[in-house]
Parts: C-alpha cells; sequence; structure tokens
C-alpha cells in the first residue's frame, strides 16, 4: 500500500517497486554503492557490470509473498531513496528478517523519509508473520543507527571486521527489533 508524506522539499510517496523501475532501480543503487561504499557489502564494480535483465528479475520478484520486498520513496516520479527486506523459506528462520540496502539520496536525508522506509519494511514482515526484523550498520554511520533507534531497533551485538574496504576494516552494528 502506497503512503505519501509532506516534507519541506514536496510530496514522497513510499512503495514498493515494480519491474519498470529496473532503470531508475540500477542508478540509485549504484549511487549508493558508488558514494558509500562502506556502507554495504555489495561491490559498486560489480553491480555496474550486470546488464539490466538483473535489475528487472529483481524487481520481478517483489511483490508480497515472496521472500524480497523492495521499496522506494518517489518525489516527481525520481527514485530517491530504497530500502530492502529479506526472509528465508526455511521453516526454522522464517521467524526473522533482515532489512538490506537501505540508502536516501544526501539531498533528502534529514526529512524522515529513512524512517517511512523502514516502516514500509516493518510492516511487510509484520504480514508475513515474522517475529523479528534484524539489520547491520556500520559503526561509523551514526545518523543511519539513530534512525534505525527511531524506528526501535536496538543493539545486540557487533561484528569485528565485517567489512574491508580501500585497506580499512569497518566493524558493523547488529540491531533488532520485533514486530
Amino acid at each position: 500500500m502506497d503512503t505519501s508524506i509532506t516534507t519541506p522539499r514536496g510530496t514522497v510517496t513510499i512503495r514498493s517497486a515494480r519491474e519498470e523501475d529496473a532503470p531508475a532501480y540500477r542508478d540509485l543503487r549504484l549511487e549508493a554503492l558508488r558514494n558509500h561504499p562502506e556502507a554495504f557489502s555489495a561491490d559498486y564494480a560489480a553491480n555496474l557490470a550486470q546488464p539490466m535483465t538483473f535489475w528487472a528479475d529483481r524487481l520481478r520478484l517483489n511483490n508480497p509473498d515472496s521472500a524480497v520486498m523492495i521499496y522506494f520513496a518517489v518525489h516527481d516520479p525520481q527514485l530517491i531513496g530504497l530500502c530492502g527486506i529479506t526472509r528465508t523459506n526455511s521453516p526454522k528462520l522464517r521467524h526473522s528478517s533482515t532489512i538490506v540496502g537501505m540508502y536516501v539520496r544526501p539531498d533528502w536525508r534529514g526529512l524522515r523519509i529513512a524512517e517511512r522506509l523502514v516502516t514500509a519494511c516493518v510492516e511487510w514482515a509484520r504480514t508475513q508473520e515474522v517475529k523479528i526484523v534484524k539489520l547491520a550498520v556500520v559503526t561509523t554511520n551514526t545518523r543511519a543507527i539513530r534512525c534505525y533507534a527511531r524506528c526501535g531497533f536496538q543493539v545486540y551485538g557487533i561484528e569485528p571486521q565485517a567489512l574491508y574496504y580501500d585497506s580499512v576494516f569497518y566493524d558493523e552494528l547488529l540491531m533488532a527489533r520485533t514486530t
């Protein structure tokens, strides 16, 4: 279900991704990976090399009954933010899901758009009877950590040296919340 929020920069709609969003999704995801390589386990160069069918296939699976949902923040009709949530179909793990790929364009930050994207993911998890939603965030990303805390996530651990980029190791905070 689409939701709209009014911001000082205009109305933003939070909605699930659609297959026809593939080109804009590719651009937004590549921007995130290029501008913040220390924040994502995915690699910019590897994703840049992917054909458009790769991006369309990722969105083709986007439906309430799949194991992955991606939500976009949209303004006039540009994608300005994204957030995904994944879940395994293993009977022993179906109670848990993971927030992935959070990104909001810099000029749209500070307007609580990320919170709305996370909320959409948590709501999807609730409809899937998920009991706990988890995420990992690099310890240097204090804005994201504060956002997740506002959304009800609490730290339950640290993964040391979770990411390695440009000769630097990055620890990740492990955070979770119940639905």
